[in-house]
């Protein structure tokens, strides 16, 4: 990822490009860092999906705004995002966390998000980041069924399982590849179906998923595992 590439995600481009380098700087490289950026831009963060929640669900309740912002606004959601920005390829990184796999981690990912948008508030003001806020997180709010947040693939496929009655996944890490600080997972997630629920004859679904970190890689292979249920699922509803 490039910073012409993670701008137009951004949907702006810094007219003080030391704000973007210093959002992309952690601690541990030295100063100035991230740090009094992250501290803004969480502010930032959360004033602009109150707003986006509050106007895309006009009569919901306070505590269930609270819960939903909660649920969009956390460490998880925002290393998902950062990873679709590409920041763990481009955050400046001590030589200690580079060896110990820092650019993939979940809470440095996450605040190079939130420092990002505070970047973006001091350079073009609170209305350009509610902007960069909402391009990140409009799809989000978006997959949301009345508020609830669409269930991610893992438990989405526990649920599954558990109203069949079939054993809880079993998630292996297969391997792991690239250097300390850009690392891909690869892991086998396995359901075993006992013949039932119209799942393989074989008694087992399988898949392979990958991704910068072990949750990420897990959520992967659950999605492809739900996908080859629902086909075998379908193939025999119309047989």
């Amino acid at each position: 990822m490039t910073h012409s590439g993670l701008e137009a995600k951004l949907g702006h481009v810094f007219a003080d490009p030391s704000l973007r380098r210093q959002a992309l700087t952690h601690r541990s490289f030295g100063v100035p860092n991230n740090e009094r950026l992250e501290f803004l831009g969480d502010s930032v963060l959360n004033c602009a999906v109150t707003r986006l929640i509050y106007e895309r669900f006009p009569g919901m309740p306070e505590g269930e705004l609270s819960r939903l912002r909660s649920n969009l606004v956390n460490q998880a959601v925002l290393a998902e995002i950062a990873v679709e920005l590409g920041t763990g390829e481009m955050i400046r990184l001590g030589e200690g966390e580079l060896k110990t796999g820092g650019a993939s981690r979940p809470s440095i990912l996450a605040d190079s998000v939130e420092a990002l948008l505070g970047a973006v508030f001091l350079d073009a003001g609170f209305d350009v980041a509610a902007v960069a806020v909402n391009r990140l997180f409009s799809a989000r709010v978006n997959s949301t069924q009345d508020g609830r947040p669409a269930k991610d693939a893992k438990t989405a496929l526990q649920e599954w399982l558990q109203a069949q009655r079939l054993p809880l996944p079993k998630y292996t890490v297969i391997k792991i590849e690239g250097e300390a600080h850009q690392q891909v997972f690869h892991l086998r997630c396995e359901v075993d179906s006992q013949g039932e629920s119209g799942m393989a004859e074989a008694g087992c679904v399988a898949s392979v998923g990958s991704g910068p970190n072990r949750r990420m890689a897990e959520q992967d292979a659950a999605a492809q595992v739900l996908a080859q249920i629902q086909q075998q699922t379908s193939r025999k509803k119309s047989a």
